[in-house]
């Protein structure tokens, strides 16, 4: 290809000066996003993040489940946030509600879907789905993820991918359902393992169960041996999140 050539591509014609003022002053508004954040959950720990999907029925016996994890968790102390929306974050934010503790909603803004539940102590909006998935890790010191769509999907890979390559502390990641998430389990067994994806180490980072019960013992038997609050190090960790 020749310079000029080059010069004609798509990807080398000037950019127009309002779109490109328009995408820089986008900045703020992402700015905004994590300083609001920041302010209002850097008080809520210690805290365990629980995802799971908007389309659950209230009736449906998942439903059911993450609001009684989640006032448990509540009233073992701990604040509890889900991404604010209908379903099982609903059913997690109902169940922190009805506790002791705080229940946070991290609200995303979409076209279609996702409606604010009115079980929030604290709640918070965000256009970006990045800025809000940062504020779901920040602060955890557990996460919860109950079944769910790609949504939840994406949280639950964030976390691992993070976990994996100490970009941020080690925190308790506990699946609810043996038998939901049983193929995906198998998945992760039969292909990235044996394939070489990752290592069979790896399969460590997170644990299957389908009790309230355990749930719970598997987030205290973590902290056994040390507090809730991250280390100095991990700190250091967090700030490069």
């Amino acid at each position: 290809m020749t310079k000029d050539q080059k010069s004609s591509h798509p990807s080398m014609r000037p950019v127009n000066d309002s779109i490109l003022t328009r995408e820089s002053w986008k900045i703020f508004q992402i700015m905004a996003e994590f300083v609001e954040g920041f302010e209002q959950l850097a008080r809520i720990k210690p805290s365990v993040s629980i995802f799971g999907s908007a389309r659950t029925d209230p009736n449906h016996p998942t439903y059911k489940l993450a609001e009684e994890i989640a006032h448990a968790l509540s009233d073992a102390g701990f604040s509890v946030v889900s991404g604010g929306g209908p379903g099982i974050m609903e059913a997690a934010n109902k169940g922190a509600f009805s506790g002791k503790s705080p229940s946070i909603g991290l609200n995303i803004v979409l076209p279609m879907e996702q409606s604010g539940n009115p079980y929030q102590d604290i709640s918070l909006s965000f256009r970006h789905f990045f800025s809000r998935k940062v504020m779901f890790v920040k602060y955890a010191s557990a996460y919860v993820v109950l079944p769910g769509g790609f949504g939840t999907l994406d949280e639950l890979a964030e976390i691992l991918t993070l976990v994996q390559t100490g970009k941020t502390r080690r925190i308790p990641i506990v699946l609810v359902d043996k038998k939901f998430w049983a193929g995906l389990v198998d998945w992760f067994t039969d292909k990235l393992v044996t394939e070489g994806m990752i290592d069979r180490d790896d399969l460590d980072l997170f644990k299957v169960v389908d009790t309230t019960q355990e749930v719970l013992d598997h987030i205290f038997q973590h902290y056994e041996q040390r507090g809730f609050e991250p280390s100095e190090e991990e700190k250091e960790r967090l700030l490069d999140l």
